[in-house]
């Protein structure tokens, strides 16, 4: 059993990746990872709202039209749609200073791809911790014996105390909070600074959801309880 664990400096942060394969070499394992580095930098250069010759700079600005894009900025397109309908636009990225701005939703989106990607390389057991937005493959193994991965949520008025640990074998989970970045998330209700929530978690099967839905929580808090009983968009 080979297992590999790197940092990738992308998005403005550090990407943790641990892929552990029962099969694979140490070196193949290092060759997804190589191609997980690659596959971050794209979605830095498509997605980036500080990249002026992004692709949603460039629909910031009105150069491009969504039409043109490419099917994966439209899908990402399509998908902020949905989370902006099941959140009664609590998470809205086109309510933002310079336009549309999807970053709410595409780290769990790309985490989630980064770890699929993994997986069909052969790793067996994988995490990819893109700065508090985790997907999860295969739990985690210990021995002989796999065991759900185990996620703890800490207090943010104090960071040394975890207030809920989470197991996932398979899935996603996405915190929003204020105590890394300090009050960072509007509100597209009133155009200041969400109140909602210190910090929200959200657990699910698709990590951008997750990403976008904790994002809409620090804005409405538990009022965003009803969000969940919503069926999505056809």
């Amino acid at each position: 059993m080979k297992r590999v664990q790197e940092e990738i400096e992308v998005w403005g942060t550090v990407v943790f990746v641990d892929a552990t394969s029962t099969h694979l070499s140490e070196k193949s394992l290092h060759a997804a990872i190589v191609e997980v580095r690659a596959f971050t930098h794209h979605v830095d250069e498509v997605f980036s709202t500080y990249k002026p010759d992004s692709v949603v700079s460039k629909l910031r600005r009105g150069e491009v039209k969504i039409e043109d894009c490419s099917p994966e900025v439209i899908e990402v397109w399509n998908a902020c749609a949905n989370v902006q309908y099941l959140s009664d636009g609590a998470f809205d990225p086109w309510k933002v200073t310079g336009g549309f701005d999807p970053s709410g939703y595409v780290k769990g989106w790309a985490a989630d791809i980064c770890a699929d990607m993994l997986v069909e390389a052969g790793a067996a057991h994988v995490q990819v911790n893109a700065a508090r937005d985790i997907a999860l493959r295969g739990g985690y193994r210990e021995g002989d014996v796999v065991k759900p991965w185990s996620i703890g949520v800490v207090n943010p008025e104090n960071r040394l105390e975890v207030l809920q640990v989470f197991s996932i074998t398979d899935g996603a989970i996405a915190t929003s909070g204020t105590y890394e970045r300090g009050a960072h998330i509007n509100d597209p209700y009133t155009g200041m600074i969400a109140i909602g929530a210190e910090s929200a978690t959200v657990i699910g099967p698709d990590g951008g959801l997750c990403d976008a839905l904790a994002t809409a929580l620090m804005v409405s808090g538990e009022d965003g309880a009803l969000w969940f009983s919503q069926p999505e968009l056809a």
